[in-house]
């Protein structure tokens, strides 16, 4: 992968990002408390949806520029095939929980706690759990994203070799940011349980079983008590969320690299991308 690529994924997939995580937090905020075990009236409700901003706004460059230079790299060396889509997502996602997991529990912890600012949600995580919990949650992070990944590139492909057939053609960048955001709406649904699972571990209190992190206990547990409404808590928010997410995602990816006037590669072109980096 060339050098001027690699700052290009960077910076468009940094920038793009901040572009989705901002623009829709209240949409996240609505389905972290949705899905917090308290309920949605008692993490919060509708009251303060921009409680935990800072840490969004602080991390979602990083977490970008990590997806994208991966994915880039990893696409390069494999290919432009569906399945060198898949794994490259699947990869690059696992390298962006590195930094998005911590900033998901300080942010999530704002969010359904009203008591808790994002400072205050970083020092209380920092004392009681030290570093690793702000990891606390990786692995159900890792599980949820990489499935999204896997029914959401064979989806994307799929829908936009379709609509190239119908118009006879290859599809525009926005209509492949359209197809990007049918399939992310439709992967986000399905994912969703595994989702519910992470926001529970992520806001459960120290020592117990829910915050030893383990997936399959926390979703057993999830439908013996709330059955499968429980299973798909704030599934609306999180489709409407991932689907306007995934269109400004590509819209702004693309954008920046048409500023930046630096064309892509071969393997590696601005309508061939899409992912549950920002939105997730």
């Amino acid at each position: 992968m060339e050098t001027g690529n690699i700052v290009v994924s960077l910076l468009a997939g940094g920038s793009a990002g901040v572009c989705v995580d901002l623009t829709l937090f209240p949409l996240d905020t609505l389905k972290t408390r949705l899905q917090s075990a308290s309920g949605f009236r008692a993490a919060g409700g509708f009251r303060g949806v921009y409680s935990g901003i800072l840490s969004a706004g602080v991390g979602s460059f990083p977490t970008g520029a990590a997806f994208f230079m991966t994915y880039e790299a990893i696409k390069t060396m494999l290919g432009s095939s569906p399945p060198a889509h898949m794994t490259a997502a699947s990869v690059g996602e696992v390298v962006a929980c590195v930094i998005r997991v911590p900033v998901e529990v300080v942010k999530q912890r704002a969010q359904a706690f009203s008591e808790m600012s994002t400072r205050r949600a970083f020092v209380f995580t920092l004392q009681q759990e030290g570093i690793l919990g702000f990891y606390r949650g990786f692995k159900c992070t890792a599980a949820r994203e990489v499935p999204f990944s896997l029914v959401q590139f064979p989806l994307w492909e799929f829908f936009k070799k379709y609509w190239s057939g119908r118009q006879g053609r290859a599809v525009d960048p926005w209509q492949g940011a359209v197809c990007g955001a049918f399939a992310g709406g439709f992967s986000a649904a399905l994912t969703t349980p595994l989702d519910v699972a992470k926001t529970r571990i992520m806001l459960a209190k120290a020592q117990t079983n829910t915050a030893v992190g383990n997936v399959l206990p926390v979703i057993v547990n999830v439908y013996k008590t709330q059955g499968v409404p429980g299973l798909f808590a704030g599934i609306l928010p999180r489709v409407l969320w991932i689907s306007f997410g995934g269109f400004i995602f590509l819209g702004s990816y693309q954008k920046i690299w048409q500023l930046l006037q630096i064309p892509t590669s071969r393997n590696s072109t601005s309508t061939d991308i899409t992912s549950g980096v920002g939105p997730q």
